[in-house]
């Protein structure tokens, strides 16, 4: 009764308002008229109040959230009567087993679901009663898989099979930090960020492991670490960019969106759909057991293979939808595809002299023109011999036609595809030129340096997803951008060429530089910030 006339005097009084019903406080004087009517015309405890004060408010355009309650109670009882079986069904309620049932995400893989959750949760209620924090599960999940990662680096069949199934308690881990917080209401912004770099971490950590086990064992496999590495990332930047492309476009409509809402009418349809694309449980769960099973160049060639498959699965899908749609992407979408291309001086250079030009390429060339400098670039850098001059010109054109691809807004049909399009081409290309090298350790070394530039991208991501935009412009200069950072690598293999483990050094020295700069950075900026952090947990890949 007092909720009631507070709002009545908060619809009628702005200053009250402010201190006590501040949403009220930003409704337009008619609607503000609506809802007052609202309560007026309705008596005092009338069932239909809620849904007429949610009526005014989305007449004036103000979001109104409904939770689904599921098992849980809510009504506005209008008599004594209602009021009674109102408690009762309250009263009826398992708390505990709504908590368990609350702690496990709505949407998540097969393997997730149906091989971890049905026994994390508990992990996660044993952690809660034990004052056990979900940062401090994080961690042990990210130490339990770095010790997953040490047992694959001996190249035995034992640690192999220690790997793996360390491997897989690494993701129960992973999967229980979550649950925990959300059992325990113990959310933070620094465990949000640790939980999403971590992912990354132990996943690239592991490869890396395998390498050298394999290595050992007298077989390199570098080549299908790092290619295995940069499919992956680039599999993230393909969903991240399209995500937020159309986080908030206008008239979204599509008939292959129509097409995927009828296939997920039919239940076993959205598993299936859900295992293509091969997310973090059922690839980690195959890379444990291949692992164990099996030798890591059997285990690069699966993950590539499959990662493939569910890259053209997805990528494909996108972009029939991008092109079947009718949409008007906005100010905000076009802003975050542009940090996230990671355009360096060089790019920002050659896009503000083309921005003073008229008569450019129309939006919807973006994608090509990054496209075809891509192309170019790993074309040159596969076909001509290493150290080429030919290349460094191929990879100069490559950082104009990078800055003429950005000169315009992404607001194209297929823009979202301009970030993936760099990621693919600077991973690429040093992933060739360290695999022509032919010098020792060159692959090794391009592993980390792609690693540090990777993790770059993916904290860009996490700070456009958490509302507090992209990393400092003085952060992505210093590092060179997309860009600029090609152009040194082929430079250095034009300069030193095969010498002995000149270029070897030369890549070592980068990525520590650029791993230096980029975590120095996050590393502050997400402590000392208190920026809402956003984990990828409903990315498919």
């Amino acid at each position: 009764m007092g909720h009631v006339h507070t709002l009545r005097l908060a619809l009628t009084d702005p200053r009250f308002a402010a201190a006590s019903v501040p949403g009220a406080l930003t409704a337009k004087p008619e609607a503000r008229a609506s809802l007052a009517w609202a309560l007026t015309a309705v008596p005092e405890g009338a069932e239909s109040l809620p849904d007429r004060i949610a009526g005014a408010l989305e007449a004036d355009g103000t979001a109104v959230h409904r939770p689904e309650l599921g098992s849980l109670v809510g009504t506005v009882p209008a008599d004594d009567a209602a009021r009674v079986d109102a408690q009762a069904a309250v009263a009826a309620v398992d708390d505990e087993a709504v908590r368990l049932r609350s702690a496990v995400k709505a949407r998540d893989g097969f393997f997730t679901t149906f091989c971890i959750s049905p026994y994390s949760r508990y992990i996660a209620r044993w952690c809660a009663r034990r004052g056990f924090t979900p940062n401090q599960v994080t961690t042990a999940s990210l130490l339990t898989a770095l010790i997953a990662a040490g047992c694959a680096a001996t190249g035995t069949r034992g640690g192999f099979i220690a790997a793996g199934a360390l491997l897989i308690f690494s993701f129960v881990l992973d999967c229980t930090d979550g649950q925990l917080a959300r059992y325990s209401l113990q959310y933070s912004t620094l465990g949000a960020w640790l939980d999403a770099t971590f992912d990354r971490a132990k996943e690239y950590a592991y490869y890396a492991g395998l390498a050298i086990g394999a290595t050992r064992g007298g077989d390199d496999v570098w080549a299908l670490a790092l290619g295995a590495m940069v499919l992956q990332t680039c599999r993230h930047v393909v969903d991240f960019s399209f995500n937020e492309a159309n986080h908030d476009a206008t008239a979204n409509t599509s008939p292959t969106a129509a097409l995927s809402d009828r296939l997920d009418s039919v239940g076993w349809t959205v598993w299936v759909r859900r295992m293509i694309v091969l997310p973090i449980g059922e690839r980690w769960a195959m890379i444990a057991v291949l692992t164990a099973a099996t030798t890591p160049r059997i285990t690069f060639y699966a993950l590539l293979i499959g990662c493939a498959f569910a890259a053209c699965y997805t990528t494909a899908g996108r972009v029939l939808r991008s092109l079947t749609r009718r949409a008007q992407r906005t100010d905000r979408a076009a802003r975050a595809l542009a940090d996230l291309a990671d355009s360096g001086p060089i790019a920002e250079l050659v896009a503000r002299a083309m921005g003073r030009l008229k008569g450019l390429p129309p939006y919807g060339s973006r994608a090509l023109i990054a496209a075809e400098g891509a192309v170019l670039l790993t074309a040159a850098a596969w076909f001509l011999p290493f150290g080429s001059l030919w290349t460094v010109a191929a990879a100069a054109f490559y950082a104009v036609g990078s800055g003429v691809a950005v000169a315009l807004p992404l607001k194209g049909a297929l823009d979202w595809l301009v970030p993936p399009v760099f990621r693919a081409a600077e991973y690429g290309t040093v992933l060739i030129l360290a695999a022509k090298s032919g010098v020792d350790g060159a692959l090794p070394a391009a592993f980390g340096l792609v690693a540090a530039v990777a993790y770059h991208h993916y904290d860009t991501v996490y700070r456009i997803r958490g509302g507090t935009g992209a990393p400092p412009r003085w952060l992505v200069r210093t590092a060179g951008g997309h860009e600029g950072r090609t152009l040194v690598v082929v430079a250095l293999a034009a300069v030193l060429g095969t010498r002995n483990t000149d270029f070897t050094v030369a890549l070592a020295v980068l990525a520590v530089a650029v791993a230096l700069v980029v975590l120095g950075e996050s590393i502050r900026f997400w402590v000392s910030s208190g920026a809402p952090a956003v984990h990828d947990e409903g990315e498919p890949a």
